[in-house]
């Protein structure tokens, strides 16, 4: 008898919880993250601090309330996996500070938007799953832009995470194998790269292919299975011309402004190069598999600094991927091994652009 009114005082609780939970009470999320103990700039004080260490976060969490109490019934105090990453290989935020997290290990998309306080876990485009989730990018209405490897898709979702459409060439509907992803703000394009086509297309508002370029090849323009891409407030489209071993430079119609880079194992050089971006003072930031490291060069290509080491403490990393900067010069890391997004503060307008 007295077991039947515990249980009974159980379910009744259970009912309340999830009442709370279904209604959205106290269900707000934030960011699982860790801060170093001690302050990590590059270059080493008592250098001027072109980028300083800021935090790893790990995933997104409940905030106390109801729904992380149900969240602790239903899968222990430990929580659940769920809103953690896996395998983080691209990243990106939005003019609102939301932020998308491609992850390959769960086969989603991580869609946090802190000024609602939620988070959505995106595994599926209607009725179809996400398989190879690898490039993520927002453009100025909030629309996020997933590129699927082996569905050979870009997938649109809404500002609310809705799946829109996708995206592909008129011929087949579909690319080759796209990869990375870059939006133009100031002419409405979505840039994607196809790795396996060896070019660039760019897309307008309403998916049309407006042009494209590229082809197989080691002459200038030319690629040799291109991956991350990143359009910078100058106006630059930069792409990893990942087994030419360079990074390329384009205006915002796909001509050819130059090039740097080559094979080797020393300081600026690439071994395996991926992820890259570039701030507002022209630094771009090189982000290598092989080296576990991200180079900064100038806008001519010279080598000026290296970001982090192999490892697996703050401010080191474990085959990196993908990476970003935002609009606030925020540097966004995938550190995809270590299965967090470390993140750094640049420091803009740097002294007299001396390293």
């Amino acid at each position: 008898m007295g077991q039947q009114v515990q249980m009974n005082r159980f379910l009744a609780a259970a009912v309340c919880l999830l009442s709370l939970w279904v209604s959205g009470c106290a269900s707000e999320w934030t960011l699982s993250s860790e801060k170093s103990g001690i302050e990590l700039q590059w270059p080493y004080q008592p250098n001027t601090a072109k980028a300083t260490y800021v935090m790893a976060i790990r995933g997104f969490r409940l905030k106390g309330g109801a729904a992380s109490l149900l969240k602790a019934a239903v899968y222990g105090k430990g929580g659940s996996d769920e809103d953690a990453f896996n395998t983080p290989v691209a990243v990106a935020t939005g003019r609102d500070g939301r932020m998308a997290v491609a992850d390959t290990g769960c086969r989603c998309v991580h869609l946090y938007m802190p000024a609602e306080h939620r988070y959505m876990r995106l595994s599926s485009a209607a009725s179809e799953a996400l398989l190879s989730p690898v490039g993520v990018v927002f453009d100025d209405d909030l629309n996020l832009y997933v590129s699927d490897s082996v569905e050979g898709r870009v997938f649109v979702f809404g500002r609310d995470g809705a799946y829109l459409s996708s995206l592909g060439i008129p011929d087949t509907q579909k690319l080759l194998r796209p990869t990375g992803l870059a939006y133009n703000t100031r002419d409405k394009l979505l840039y994607v790269a196809d790795t396996l086509a060896n070019r660039v297309y760019a897309f307008d508002s309403i998916g049309n292919v407006v042009y494209s370029f590229g082809e197989r090849g080691t002459e200038a323009g030319r690629f040799n299975f291109p991956t991350h891409i990143f359009w910078s407030s100058a106006g630059v489209l930069y792409v990893t011309d990942t087994l030419n071993f360079r990074i390329a430079m384009f205006d915002s119609r796909g001509k050819f402004l130059g090039s740097f880079g080559h094979q080797g194992d020393g300081s600026g050089d690439l071994a395996m190069p991926k992820g890259v971006a570039a701030d507002r003072d022209g630094v771009i930031y090189v982000v290598d598999g092989l080296f576990d490291n991200v180079q900064l060069f100038d806008n001519k290509g010279k080598f000026l600094l290296t970001l982090g080491r192999r490892g697996t403490d703050f401010g080191e990393f474990w085959l990196p991927s993908g990476e970003f900067i935002d609009d606030n010069g925020i540097l966004y890391v995938c550190d995809t091994y270590n299965r967090r997004v470390q993140v750094f503060r640049i420091t803009a307008n740097y002294s007299d652009g001396k390293f």
